[in-house]
This record gives C-alpha cells, structure tokens and sequence, in this order.
C-alpha cells in the first residue's frame, strides 16, 4: 500500500465550435452515461468479496520491478482488509472508522482515522464509491467483440493527477484487473483471481489486535 494518488477556451471559440461541436460532445455524454451505467451495474450487488490480488509495479522499458501476492476481503459498508503475503508482509485493514497497518518485519502498527475519500481506489471501486470516481474521471467504456468481457477507460480530469489513466477490467461480470498508469510511466497492475463475492464474513476480520510487544504509534483521534 506505498503507492498512493491525486486536476478556456474563449466566448468567441465556443461559440463559433457549437454548430459543430454539440452533437459530439452530446455523443460523449451518452457515451460516459452508458460507462458509468454499466459499471454501477457491476458493482450494485457486491457486499462482500474476497479475492487473490497479484501486484505487479512495472517499469516504464515493461521490465517488472516489483511482484507480490494480496489476499483481499471487503465488505460494506467501509469494511477493508488487504494484506500483502509475499514478498514483504504487511496488513492494511479498516472497520469503517479506524485504519490499521501493521508492518511485522517493523514490530510496529500505526493506528489512523479512516478516510474513504483517500483510500486506495480498489477499495474505492469494489465498496461501490463510484460517484467520487465519476467526479475526478472521464469513465467510457471499450468496444469489445467478447461480450462477456467489460473495459473501462478512467481519464483523470485534474491536470495534476499522478495518474496518466487507468483501465479496469471485468471477465464475466467478475473484476479481472486493474492497471494504474503513472505519468513517469510506471504501472501498478492488480490482477484479481478466486474472486468470490457475498461470503460470510465476521465483523472481527476488520479489526486489528496488536500483538504483544510490538510498538504501536495512535495517530487517530481521541474517541
């Protein structure tokens, strides 16, 4: 969880481009309104989800400079659980309310208030915070010729945005990947597999209980 995120044309122009530009920039509209449909579709009857998350971070020549394995649950609302297996462990979990990442090879856990707004946007996406993706992106959707497989394009509409795109792909109505384009050129891919949505899952998986001995650094606000 290192890799973190975050964008006139004069009277006259517009004016003279409207006999032209209308029925396209109309066009565009249907074309987003069709993608943010589509997506929402996707994600409406998710409330719970469990998945192995492969995370590539790749270079800009294409050479794979970091590889490691997550497993990953979710459940709303607000509840998260990532935790990096291998190579370097670490666990990212959240109840809602307060945010633990715990670091083993450190002995340390920080302790935070939780911040939706400012989670990572797979936690973002799957507990179904599409209308602040819709507010910081330009989402359309790829032609495909296999029907069961969905492509979404996300343009970052700040300018200052480290992203230079992001695509998120579905295979089967089931997440298949997402790949975050830095503007340096690096990616960030996640590839997602045993997915498996509404499972049973206790309230205790999203709390985090220091163990003994370890030292932990409470950042979050007094109750």
């Amino acid at each position: 969880m290192n890799h973190t995120r975050r964008f006139s044309i004069a009277l006259a122009m517009t004016v003279l481009a409207m006999p032209f530009g209308l029925p396209g920039l109309a066009q565009d509209r249907v074309d987003q309104d069709r993608a943010e449909e589509r997506l929402d579709a996707l994600l409406l009857d998710i409330e719970s989800l469990g998945a192995e998350v492969l995370q590539l971070i790749v270079e800009s020549d294409g050479g794979v400079l970091e590889e490691s394995e997550i497993q990953m649950y979710l459940k709303k609302p607000g509840r998260f659980y990532w935790e990096t297996l291998d190579p370097f462990p670490e666990l990212v979990v959240t109840d809602g309310d307060t945010l633990w990442n715990y670091q083993p090879d450190l002995e340390q856990v920080v302790i935070e208030d939780w911040n939706s707004s400012e989670s990572e946007l797979a936690a973002q996406l799957l507990s179904g915070q599409t209308d602040q993706l819709k507010q910081e992106y330009r989402i359309t959707l790829a032609d495909a010729e296999d029907i069961e497989f969905d492509e979404f394009q996300l343009q970052p509409l700040a300018a200052d945005s480290v992203y230079a795109g992001i695509r998120i792909s579905f295979q089967q109505g089931e997440l298949d990947s997402i790949h975050l384009s830095n503007k340096n050129g690096q990616q960030t891919v996640w590839r997602f597999s045993e997915v498996q949505r509404n499972l049973e899952l206790e309230e205790s998986l999203f709390k985090f209980v220091p163990p003994v001995g370890i030292e932990v650094v409470d950042n979050s606000s007094p109750p």
